[in-house]
């Protein structure tokens, strides 16, 4: 594996957008990427400074069972997941590392086939590439290839906000376990939705066998600073990719570890959190439709998908001249050719800037 092997990094190419939308007289609104910027919850930030910050010894590759046990019991109590072993846990740096290591950890290579969704996060083919496997996009319900040993879900979608129905995602996993695949579900936005996570038994059958459910506290707790996330699911599964990982030295630090526990114990900012994304979203759904484009599914999670029925990087340009910078389609697949991805993830006052520039045309 080389660098050249690799796509270039997406939103590198947006320079000449961003220099565009940055010369209007009010500066930028960026709406091109996910990143949080709302307070990181004081809940966290209190367990992030305490006791654990001072214990000088390695933090364990599995995390601390309290940290687990914490996350059985969100699973539970949020997404209606019952039944997970705290043994069947696994903290992680983030969720887009698991993401792109993932085929590798599981010892995917040349001749073995990932299949990602027909519009997906760059980084599922990212981590096919670095394992040297194939990659093959699949619009919902398509069958799979030969050769599938790793299949990608996300719901809600980026970049579409779409929400799978558990009928759909059940299918998935049946076509998964019958051609011996895994079936790996990228969850990190559930939180904003009314979704179903892969593990619950409408989905699952009440049984976790080739399944994991990959979940992020970057967007749900506004700590993407942190690096925290988590993978659930298949017991033997975990366990393989805890081994591993101890082996190659992928360990949550134990400060973060106690941050995510007070973060996995507490609702209340969730909720919170969730409440600001659907005002953002309603109110970008509005503006974009003001200023002549077509808002699609976006039905949940941080993003809208808009199109104005022409290429993406025209309609780029076309708001980048009203100072409001947005991801054009074509990162996340060629079927994203002719739309835009719009995050909802600015301040209120930038919401509210974006809004009335949108508004005006």
């Amino acid at each position: 594996m080389t660098l050249g092997s690799l796509p270039d990094f997406p939103w590198d190419s947006l320079t000449a957008a961003r220099a565009l939308a940055a010369a209007h007289p009010d500066g930028i609104v960026d709406l091109s990427v996910g990143t949080p910027v709302d307070p990181v919850p004081e809940v966290v930030r209190g367990a992030l400074c305490g006791p654990a910050a001072a214990e000088p010894g390695y933090p364990y590759t599995w995390g601390t069972v309290e940290l687990r046990e914490a996350v059985v019991a969100a699973m539970a109590r949020r997404y209606g997941v019952a039944g997970v072993d705290p043994d069947a846990v696994l903290p992680t740096i983030g969720s887009k590392e698991l993401v792109a290591w993932l085929p590798t950890l599981l010892g995917l290579g040349a001749g073995d086939v990932v299949a990602i969704p027909e519009l997906a996060y760059p980084t599922y083919e990212v981590g096919a590439r670095l394992a040297g496997a194939d990659v093959v996009r699949l619009a919902a319900g398509q069958p799979l290839p030969a050769g599938t040993r790793l299949v990608w879900l996300n719901s809600p979608s980026n970049p579409t906000g779409a929400v799978l129905p558990a009928e759909l995602m059940r299918a998935a996993v049946t076509a998964a376990r019958a051609a011996g695949a895994v079936l790996a579900s990228d969850e990190c936005y559930l939180a904003f939705s009314t979704g179903c996570s892969v593990l619950h038994p409408s989905v699952s059958g009440g049984r976790h066998d080739g399944l994991l459910a990959v979940h992020s506290l970057s967007k749900s707790s506004n700590l993407a600073g942190y690096r925290a996330g988590f993978v659930t699911g298949e017991a033997g599964l975990v366990r393989t990719l805890m081994e591993l990982r101890r082996h190659a030295g992928m360990i949550v630090s134990r400060p973060v570890q106690a941050a995510m526990r007070a973060a996995l114990d507490d609702d209340a900012h969730i909720a919170e959190q969730a409440s600001r994304y659907a005002v953002r979203r309603d109110r970008l759904r509005a503006a974009l439709t003001a200023f002549g484009l077509t808002v699609e599914h976006s039905d949940a999670g941080l993003y809208l998908w808009a199109t104005g029925g022409e290429p993406g990087r025209v309609t780029v340009d076309r708001l980048a001249k009203s100072g409001v910078l947005v991801a054009p389609g074509e990162f996340y697949g060629p079927a994203g050719g002719s739309h835009v991805r719009v995050a909802a993830t600015a301040t209120d006052d930038r919401i509210d800037m974006a809004v009335q520039r949108l508004s005006v045309g």
